[in-house]
């Protein structure tokens, strides 16, 4: 009769080192000696628990691997490979290097396998305690606290980073998963719904080519830097009222636009602005480039208009809020906004108070006490009496 195989592996000393050793069967019957890098046996035999959990769970190679690549190289691997164009936008990669940063000063001695989720957790508390840190002629000066939104976007980074080891095997999960953040951000995200009245108080404080983003945005629903900065003369078609979109942020994006009447004006008036050549918003610094960002002059509009400042991105918001609020379903709001996940509209579409009330005005508090005969008929056309009180 074979002698059993051994199980539960042991630790041992060996001669000319200090640490502890151990020994173990893999799931093949293959037997394994390893260092456990550390002198005390206790912890030494806990290293070798973890290595046996790690094999009845048939995750062993995930953490052999793991354990043998510490956390700056994978950040260097990751910015890299995963982080650079045309995989990610240049201003995507230079967010995660910044944001790198700070995440390899907290995790880059440790063991890609040994970050856990009590350790992102405090280094997420021990950010927020942090002030900002500028390099003058007098040596670093420190201002305000970190905000909630910039320790919020390092832990983003720091998800994806490992959410791509676990899809290369050297990680068996996310530790980030487990992690929950310790503040509450105030208006994270939250888009600003532009009335009518606003915006027409913003177009006058415009100059033309600005007046003509802004039109355009409201009744196509572009992303403006993706979209339409880079938007070349030969993708509009001025006769059939659509736009060809050949590159965008999601597969969905990739798609023809169709064109309100004042979407076409707002393009017809821009094509004679830009004058020859490819470009729909040619730049006025840089020949043959097209215009890179309107953050400049849409925030020098918004203050000649007398209105706070809020992103020109809402204008996407405002977009699909105007299509609810005008009876178009969702599903439609969502293959407008070319969105392959429904749940981007919840984000979007922003119901305004007034239509709320205008809902609660249909309350019929005698409801059980009526007959069939009674019952007021259903609107023909369905929805609120009105569309939006500006």
């Amino acid at each position: 009769m074979a002698r059993p195989l051994e199980q539960d592996g042991a630790v041992y000393q060996r001669q000319g080192t200090n640490f502890w050793w151990m020994r173990y069967r893999d799931r093949n019957g293959i037997l394994r000696k390893e260092s456990t890098g550390v002198k005390d046996w206790q912890a030494a035999n806990k290293k070798l628990r973890e290595r046996l959990h790690a094999r009845d769970g048939n995750i062993l190679e995930i953490v052999r691997r793991g354990e043998a690549l510490n956390f700056g190289q994978w950040a260097d691997f990751f910015l890299e490979n995963y982080s650079k164009p045309p995989i990610r936008e240049l201003k995507t990669h230079n967010a995660n290097q910044r944001a790198t940063k700070h995440l390899r000063n907290a995790f880059g001695t440790h063991k890609l396998f040994d970050v856990t989720a009590d350790d992102i957790e405090l280094f997420l508390r021990e950010r927020l305690r942090q002030r900002i840190r500028t390099k003058t002629k007098n040596g670093y000066h420190e201002r305000s606290l970190v905000k909630p939104a910039t320790v919020h976007q390092e832990l983003r980074v720091l998800r994806r980073m490992l959410n791509v080891a676990v899809r290369k095997k050297l990680l068996p999960s996310n530790p980030c998963s487990s992690v929950e953040f310790p503040v509450v951000i105030k208006r994270l995200f939250k888009p600003h719904y532009v009335t009518w009245s606003e915006q027409q108080r913003i177009e006058r404080q415009s100059p033309q080519f600005l007046r003509n983003i802004v039109r355009i945005l409201t009744e196509t629903g572009l992303r403006i830097n993706k979209e339409l900065l880079s938007m070349r003369k030969d993708q509009v078609d001025i006769v059939n009222a659509t736009v060809w979109i050949p590159d965008s942020k999601t597969e969905n994006g990739v798609a023809e636009v169709p064109l309100t009447p004042i979407a076409v004006d707002a393009f017809r008036n821009q094509l004679s602005l830009a004058g020859l050549g490819d470009w729909l918003f040619p730049s006025h610094r840089t020949a043959g480039q097209h215009y890179k960002s309107a953050k400049g002059i849409w925030r020098a509009a918004l203050r000649k208009a007398g209105i706070p400042y809020f992103r020109i991105y809402d204008l996407r918001s405002t977009y699909a809020t105007r299509l609810s609020a005008g009876g178009v379903a969702d599903e439609w709001v969502v293959q407008l906004l070319r969105q392959g996940n429904s749940d981007v509209f919840k984000k979007y579409s922003q119901m305004k108070l007034t239509m709320k009330r205008e809902a609660l005005q249909q309350i019929n508090r005698r409801a059980n006490e009526m007959t069939i005969d009674e019952a007021p008929a259903a609107p023909v056309h369905g929805g609120f009496g009105t569309v939006l009180v500006q």
